[in-house]
């Protein structure tokens, strides 16, 4: 008879303590997801901050005194200006003068009509039978809900990011009374460069490939004459921040909006195929050119990530789904017990993949918490020379 698999001890309570801890801290994750959702918003802005700082320093005139104000400045108008064009956008559609939205019930009741001669039902229902046994009301209050707990939502991490901004002297001391040695201080800041490399590439990959899809979207819709193209184009610029899900709604929202607006299929039908086209080009050729290594994850777990945030945290969740994902596979990678966990989430079986940098660049780079590396070091290291 074969024997079973011996395996140490040390090993499987590892692994076992491992396996509970992440099932512990999803379920306190998901509990506390009311007063977590909008703090991992503000940290998520925060690291925003930090990256159009240093870019303002580097790549602009701007004094570097007046690039943090600068900075701050422009990541939280433009978080506000997003949600107020978002709620605004969705409340001018249902009470537009153009009359699209007063249209909106004969048009389906005409496709049905249409879809339902082409397989050969001869009574088609209308929209009202249709929607006959659903709650509507109850759907139009839940929507009202959710858009009220937007606007709350967005106050709470305003009031987040100034504490967190507040506090940054603070934080800058307990980190360096945390690691006084020198060695565990930088390879902290190892971890903390990499998180911030991840998330910021991750920004700067989709901001830029949305802003081409944009651009040609923009075209399209303009070009088929789509009422409301520009908030549409908008629409499309920010669910790019969601993977997966956000090319499906950038590809079929104009085309169902067309669809009610036409009285002829053929603008949704362009719609259709130039956005299909447009998404599968930059999501296949141009996208994964410019990732590079900056978001070297296993795409079945940016899939996961995005099911699994989504459902913990909602829409907040899917946004922050990949920057999350990035950065468990860092933080995960640094402990032995854990680095397993963080090899399954890499890409390529590296979580500690080196990445090409250039020199000059790097040198030039300045963070609010670059100064970990050189200043706040005991008394002992203050005569000794840097590495």
């Amino acid at each position: 008879m074969k024997l079973p698999l011996t395996v140490p001890t040390s090993s499987v309570a590892r692994n076992a303590l491992v396996l509970i801890a992440v099932v512990a801290s999803g379920a306190a994750l998901y509990w506390l997801r009311d007063i977590l959702t909008p703090l991992a918003m503000a940290i998520f802005l925060m690291i925003m901050i930090d990256g159009v700082k240093r870019a303002i320093e580097t790549r602009t005139p701007v004094p570097s005194r007046f690039a943090g104000t600068a900075a701050l400045i422009l990541v939280v108008l433009g978080f506000l200006l997003s949600i107020w064009i978002i709620v605004d956008g969705a409340a001018g559609f249902f009470t537009d003068a153009s009359g699209v939205s007063a249209n909106i019930g004969p048009r389906l009741d005409q496709i049905i009509h249409d879809a339902s001669a082409l397989v050969g039902v001869a009574d088609p229902p209308t929209l009202q039978d249709l929607i006959a046994g659903i709650d509507v009301r109850g759907w139009l209050t839940q929507a009202a809900m959710q858009a009220q707990g937007v606007a709350s939502g967005a106050f709470f991490v305003m009031v987040y990011l100034g504490f967190l901004l507040a506090s940054q002297a603070g934080f800058r001391k307990k980190i360096v009374a945390m690691f006084p040695e020198r060695g565990a201080r930088n390879e902290a800041m190892e971890v903390f460069n990499r998180v911030r490399g991840g998330v910021e590439g991750y920004l700067w990959v989709q901001a830029v490939t949305g802003a081409m899809i944009c651009l040609v979207a923009w075209i399209l819709m303009r070009a088929v004459g789509l009422q409301n193209a520009e908030f549409w184009t908008f629409v499309i610029f920010i669910v790019g921040f969601i993977p997966v899900l956000g090319g499906a709604i950038a590809g079929c929202a104009p085309p169902l909006f067309a669809l009610v607006q036409f009285e002829s299929y053929w603008p949704a039908l362009i719609l259709l195929i130039g956005l299909q086209v447009l998404l599968f080009v930059v999501g296949n050729m141009i996208q994964p050119r410019m990732q590079g290594d900056n978001q070297n994850i296993d795409p079945v777990v940016v899939l996961l990530a995005l099911a699994l945030w989504g459902k913990m945290w909602g829409v907040p969740g899917m946004f922050l789904s990949t920057p999350l994902a990035v950065m468990a596979m860092a933080i995960l990678a640094e402990f032995k017990g854990s680095r397993w966990i963080a090899v399954l989430l890499s890409g390529d079986g590296e979580p500690y993949a080196p990445r090409k940098s250039d020199p000059r660049a790097e040198q030039k780079r300045k963070s609010w918490f670059d100064f970990l590396k050189g200043r706040g070091k005991p008394s002992h290291e203050k005569g000794g020379k840097e590495d």
